[in-house]
C-alpha cells in the first residue's frame, strides 16, 4: 500500500565544463532523456525520472573520494590508476607517471581548479545507483540504461530501504 513512498529519484550530477565538446554533448543527452522517451529507439517509453544537477566545476576531494569508489575496477599497474583517470592528454596535464601527477584526491581537485583542461571532462555521478563515468559519453549511456531497467523493473532498485516489523 506505501510501496511508492519508499520509492526515491536516482540523484545524478554531471561534473560540467561548458568549452568542453563531450561535457556538452553529455548534458544534452542527459537533459533529452529527462523530456523524451528513453530508450529513443522506443517511442511509447516515457522520459526517464532522476533528479539532475548540473555542476560548472569539478569535484571537491570528498566528492571524489565517493566516485572514486564508484568507478569500474582499473586493469593498470601505475601506482594511481583511478586518479589518472581523470586525466587528458592535454599537453599540460601531467603523465600517470610523472611525479608531478596527483597522488591524491585534495591535488586532484587542486589540479583541475588551475589547469581545467587538464581535467577529463565530463565527470557523470549517479549517487544513488552507485555509478560513474570520466569523459565517456558511453558511460553516460550506461547510467542512463542502468536507471531504465529500474524503471521499467528490469532489476530490482538497489539500496533502497525496506520497512522491517510492524510495517512488513
Amino acid at each position: 500500500m506505501f510501496g511508492s513512498f519508499k520509492r526515491r529519484l536516482p540523484q545524478v550530477s554531471i561534473f560540467h565544463n561548458p568549452s568542453s565538446p563531450p561535457s556538452i554533448k553529455a548534458l544534452s543527452l542527459l537533459r533529452t532523456s529527462l523530456t523524451d522517451p528513453f530508450p529513443p529507439s522506443t517511442p511509447a517509453a516515457g522520459p526517464l525520472e532522476f533528479d539532475l544537477e548540473v555542476v560548472d566545476s569539478a569535484p571537491t576531494p570528498d566528492q571524489l573520494r565517493t566516485i572514486l569508489s564508484y568507478l569500474p575496477s582499473p586493469t593498470t599497474s601505475s601506482p594511481h590508476p583511478a586518479l589518472s583517470s581523470f586525466l587528458t592528454s592535454h599537453p599540460s596535464s601531467p603523465s600517470p607517471t610523472d611525479p608531478a601527477a596527483p597522488s591524491t584526491p585534495q591535488a586532484l581537485a587542486s589540479l583541475a581548479q588551475q589547469n581545467p583542461k587538464a581535467f577529463k571532462w565530463p565527470v557523470v555521478v549517479d549517487w544513488t545507483g552507485g555509478r560513474a563515468t570520466v569523459g565517456d559519453i558511453d558511460g553516460v549511456k550506461g547510467i542512463l540504461e542502468e536507471i531504465r531497467k529500474v524503471r521499467d523493473g528490469e532489476v530490482k532498485e538497489e539500496g533502497g530501504h525496506e520497512p522491517q516489523g510492524w510495517f512488513s
